[in-house]
């Protein structure tokens, strides 16, 4: 057995030879299942293809760039690049989560789910990226040709903030701009002449982890607050449902109050990789949970993220749209307040409001 080099038997999370979850403890599949669900998905002929296009635009590179020069200016934006990643300028910092640029998320190029959907941008394109927000090892989310990419960016590498155990990933590719934190853990980015002072914690998630066959669940993983004073910022990860972010909601009680500016200006939160329920619950949320976490987070904004890019699972590429439409309405929730963008839309959005000195929690 491996140790754990983390391990804090103070934490319920902490495992002698790696993490578990909160809630619920996560048992990977055995080969039996996996062969079950294949089987029971060719019979019934899923996944269906799509019956609309996923929507694509051009990005709106002249305000991206502009913004991204704007420094304390900026206007608080979100573009989707497509799948988990997203460009988020808040606060004079152009942060990137997930970042998956290849054409597959898989160990090999020749194999492996491929893009049905193009990037919304290159990483050409892109401005100079201040912080990269990781939230777990699985391919879709942790691709190694364009982490490596964003550390040989003109102008230096971006930080890279992640969950506990990536650290030695990134050292052995060469890059060291890392910062590893644990489940409630916060880092300061402080004020320069350019950007604003932001407080990055992360939060809990229900997931798991693994990058080969042997490591499973020896890395951590989570999601990610970042409270700009222009806009704070939730970034879900990959997740089922829990009770976890009934836990966020009441750890950011007192940066949310309503003289603070309230509850998280935009949350991205994933929508898609759902079915079938019985292999997939327990790892990720369908539209309905998505929504329900909405609820539990009180957030004020939502944009949906991953979907759209790679079948991984049973459910056709446009359906989670859908889904999330039926949901919202179930709950009487504006569409607007959870929206859809197209590939590479950029959502541009209010700057908080706030009676109150941005909190110095974390420091």
């Amino acid at each position: 057995m491996k140790k754990n080099p983390h391990f804090n038997p103070a934490k319920k999370h902490h495992r002698p030879d790696g993490f578990q979850n909160n809630y619920m403890s996560f048992r990977g599949k055995r080969w039996h299942e996996l062969l079950r669900w294949k089987w029971r998905a060719w019979r019934a002929g899923h996944p269906r293809p799509p019956t609309e296009p996923i929507a694509i635009v051009a990005p709106d590179l002249a305000f991206i760039r502009a913004n991204a020069q704007a420094g304390l200016a900026m206007q608080p934006a979100a573009t989707w690049i497509g799948h988990i990643t997203v460009l988020a300028q808040i606060g004079g910092l152009n942060i990137l989560t997930d970042p998956v640029f290849s054409e597959r998320c898989s160990p090999v190029q020749w194999s492996g789910p491929k893009r049905h959907t193009p990037p919304g941008m290159s990483l050409a394109q892109l401005p100079h990226i201040d912080v990269v927000l990781l939230s777990h090892n699985h391919y879709d989310h942790m691709d190694e040709a364009s982490l490596l990419s964003l550390s040989r960016q003109a102008g230096g590498s971006p930080l890279f903030i992640t969950p506990l155990g990536h650290q030695q990933w990134f050292a052995r590719r060469g890059i060291h701009r890392v910062l590893e934190l644990d489940w409630w853990d916060t880092h300061v980015l402080e004020a320069t002449a350019q950007s604003a002072r932001m407080p990055v914690t992360l939060t809990p998630a229900q997931h798991w982890s693994a990058r080969t066959a042997t490591d499973a669940l020896r890395s951590l993983w989570g999601g990610f607050a970042v409270l700009s004073p222009d806009c704070h910022l939730f970034f879900a990860g990959d997740t089922a449902y829990s009770k976890d972010f009934v836990d966020i909601r009441q750890h950011f009680a007192r940066e949310h109050a309503p003289d603070c500016g309230g509850g998280f200006d935009l949350a991205l939160l994933p929508i898609g990789a759902y079915e079938p329920r019985w292999f997939m619950k327990d790892q990720h949320v369908n539209p309905a949970e998505s929504v329900q976490i909405f609820q539990d987070l009180g957030c004020k904004r939502a944009m949906a993220v991953h979907w759209g890019t790679f079948q991984l699972t049973d459910e056709a590429l446009d359906e989670p749209p859908r889904a999330l439409q039926q949901a919202l309405k179930a709950q009487n929730i504006n569409g607007q307040d959870f929206q859809v963008l197209a590939i590479g839309q950029t959502w541009r959005l209010p700057k908080r409001a706030s009676k109150r000195l941005h909190d110095s929690k974390g420091e």
